[in-house]
């Protein structure tokens, strides 16, 4: 709640300028403020500049104030009056006001992030919303002072009116999720759209309660300053009240009573705040049983989106995000933060799995492992099952920690995965210790803050991590990312990593994951360390059900060596501290896209390039490069082809759509198991109703790949049974 009335009397009946209304001018201006720092200072030229411009034009009014304006002439002040309990009473409701008005903007904020997309404009659209709201309240309170006829109960009015804004603001978060559906059905997709939207989600959220709070502020200066209390002092108790709020409210409050009641809370604690008198009307009355009947028929404030025949399974407030468990009518289990926010399933096991075991398999013996995020758990659970390994995990939120045990169950069952509930930058930045392996988590990179785990110094962090011959994987989710914010990670990353490599997590065309990958010392890898690798692991981890079953699998996934991803990157601005491009860019793709995620990855694939020399040593056997290339060519191609597929539940309409392109990648490169494998599956399938045809695809198998079983096997079993 901001400042209003200047120290000393003023008349009762004066319309003379007042702190009320520059406070008002000088919001205003903070509102512009905050919506240039947000949409172009800061993605423009960066935190140290516009911080410099910020200082600068500071000093330009310093100097200008002391230009302008004459030193007034020293004399003794006139002190008015005490009126000390009307002080006191001014004091307690300015520290109440305070407390209170903040505390309404933590809640709708929090609530407001389920329905947003949580990006750096909705947060600075919220704040300019509440500015805007605050000030013009302020300004108004003038003339409504001026058009009071009962000037002694107008602060009561203005509370009762405050507390009935804040029911109706909160009101209107139960519809918000509608609201905002209505604005982008009538308005159509766009950035300047989405933004519209949230801007509206605030406007019914922050506008009449901020007014209410601005005039109400104003009054309690004005009845302060005729009681004798100095604007200092009652500026300065308003503030520390509401400095208290967040601790009070957002870390404890909502974690234990959930937002609803909390909100209800605060509509009661501005109708104790007025007089006794005042109870005698309806103004009070009404909002009381408003707040009652809320408190009772309302359901809670929580955004869930379930799917057709699912349910919840778990929900939690926390202090920064409400977390979810969701599963669907088949029984697939989802985590979500925010609800905006999917942290993967129980449906991505074998992809999620392969997230650790790629990065682990590069390393020739790890023995500790550090993962920067758990999500469902189920990537850092799978690297705990090498029995060699002890493996450290970095979770921000406890309510995360806590989802992931209906994913992986409790953590006593895996003694060396060990959970850490922390930030993972700052753990990076301050842990001491070493890591064979480490693998940090596909961030959503538009959420506020995740930009932050992908800049120049935060990879500097993690390379301080890594013991000797350490390796790196850094994921992106380039389902969520454009192409340009893709370009300024990997400017990022190289810039710390010049002889790094490029790997995807799977050839989903859906959801396809890119892994940046990088060892502290050593620039390619030894072809006899992974083998041997394998061979140890293939008894005790079951790698081969990963689609990782040997060197080529794991080799196989690399798109791009260190000369493609510095051309890749050349053009772009490295995402920094000072330069958060990641931050200002990444939101534009989740706003609005401007292509689908397998566009994008079919434009990596062409893009980006890779020689078998830039990743391995040199190795004895003299076909084992071409084989390389061969398999990363069937890859590209095995990608493209699946671009215009439709599945069917009906293999014969699969076949006629698959066949022929997977053929082809076979042809490319007969150790291409994920063209052959579905190819198998389908023959299997089709035997059932039309075994020649089984037969025609198993005899082309077979001899594309007369080094593997299973389609020989298939067909001799096929021609027994036709004997």
């Amino acid at each position: 709640s901001p400042p209003a009335e200047p120290a000393g009397p003023l008349p009762p009946d004066s319309l003379r300028s007042s702190i009320a209304a520059l406070y008002a001018s000088n919001t205003f201006g903070s509102v512009l403020g905050v919506l240039a720092a947000a949409f172009w200072a800061i993605p423009g030229i960066g935190l140290a500049r516009s911080a410099a411009i910020c200082i600068a034009c500071n000093l330009l009014c310093a100097v200008t104030a002391l230009a302008v304006f004459p030193r007034p002439v020293q004399r003794a002040p006139e002190r008015p009056p005490v009126d000390r309990r009307g002080a006191r009473r001014a004091v307690t409701l300015l520290a109440v006001t305070g407390f209170l008005g903040i505390s309404y903007e933590v809640l709708g904020v929090r609530v407001l992030g389920q329905v947003t997309e949580e990006t750096v404009y909705t947060f600075a659209m919220l704040l300019a919303v509440y500015l805007a709201g605050t000030a013009a309240g302020a300004a108004g309170y003038q003339r409504w002072l001026a058009r009071s006829r009962d000037r002694d109960g107008l602060g009561d009015r203005l509370i009762a009116a405050l507390a009935s804004a804040c029911l109706l603001g909160t009101a209107s978060l139960w519809a918000a999720e509608r609201v905002k559906a209505w604005a982008l059905d009538a308005f159509g997709a766009g950035f300047a759209v989405a933004l519209a939207a949230e801007a509206l989600l605030a406007v019914l959220a922050f506008g009449l309660p901020t007014i209410a709070m601005g005039a109400v502020f104003s009054h309690l200066s004005r009845t302060a300053s005729q009681a004798g209390v100095g604007f200092g002092r009652a500026l300065g108790v308003n503030l520390l009240a509401a400095a208290v709020a967040p601790v009070v409210c957002g870390v404890v409050a909502i974690p234990a009573l959930g937002p609803k009641a909390v909100l209800l809370l605060i509509a009661a604690g501005y109708l104790a705040a007025a007089t006794r008198r005042a109870w005698t009307r309806p103004m009070l009355w009404v909002p009381a049983m408003a707040a009652l009947v809320l408190a009772v028929l309302a359901p809670p404030l929580r955004f869930v989106d379930l799917p057709a025949g699912g349910h919840i399974v778990s929900y939690q407030d926390g202090v920064m995000a409400a977390v979810s468990v969701v599963k669907d009518a088949a029984g697939v289990a989802r985590l979500r933060i925010d609800n905006r926010q999917q942290e993967g399933s129980s449906a991505t096991r074998r992809v999620d799995s392969r997230q650790a075991w790629l990065p682990l398999l590069l390393h020739p013996a790890p023995r500790r492992a550090l993962f920067l995020g758990l999500g469902t758990g189920v990537t850092a659970s799978s690297a705990a099952d090498d029995p060699a390994l002890e493996v450290d995990v970095v979770e921000l939120l406890p309510e995360v920690i806590a989802a992931s045990t209906h994913f992986i169950g409790q953590a006593e069952s895996r003694p060396r995965l060990h959970v850490i509930a922390a930030d993972a930058r700052r753990y990076a930045r301050a842990s001491d210790r070493s890591y064979d392996v480490i693998v940090s988590d596909n961030f959503h990179p538009a959420r506020s803050g995740s930009a932050a785990l992908y800049t120049v110094e935060h990879f500097e962090a993690v390379r301080r991590r890594l013991a000797p011959g350490g390796v790196f994987c850094q994921w992106l989710p380039v389902h969520q990312l454009d192409l340009a914010t893709v370009r300024s990670i990997v400017r990022a990353f190289v810039t710390v990593y010049p002889t790094s490599w490029a790997v995807i997590a799977s050839n989903s065309l859906e959801t396809p994951v890119l892994g940046l990958v990088a060892r502290r010392d050593q620039d390619r890898f030894a072809m006899p360390g992974l083998i041997d690798r394998l061979s140890r692991l293939a008894s005790r981890v079951r790698i081969a059900e990963l689609g990782l079953e040997d060197e080529l699998a794991v080799l196989g996934s690399a798109i791009a060596g260190p000369a493609a991803l510095s051309r890749f990157a050349a053009g772009a601005c490295a995402n920094t501290d000072d330069h958060p491009i990641v931050a200002y860019t990444a939101p534009r793709a989740t706003y609005a896209p401007d292509s689908t995620p397998r566009d994008r990855l079919i434009a990596l694939l062409r893009e980006l390039s890779i020689e078998p020399g830039e990743l391995v040593l040199p190795v004895a056997d003299p076909t084992w490069r071409d084989r390389l290339a061969a398999y990363w060519a069937a890859r590209n191609r095995f990608v493209e082809s699946g671009r215009g597929v439709r599945p069917s539940p009906n293999v014969r309409d699969m076949l006629a759509q698959v066949r022929e392109p997977l053929l082809a990648v076979l042809r490319i490169s007969p150790d291409f198991r994920p063209a052959y494998d579905p190819l198998l599956a389908m023959a299997r399938a089709l035997a059932r109703s039309d075994v020649s045809g089984a037969r025609a695809l198993l005899g082309e198998l077979s001899r594309l790949q007369p080094a593997r079983s299973e389609a020989i096997q298939l067909l001799a079993a096929l021609g027994a049974e036709r004997r």
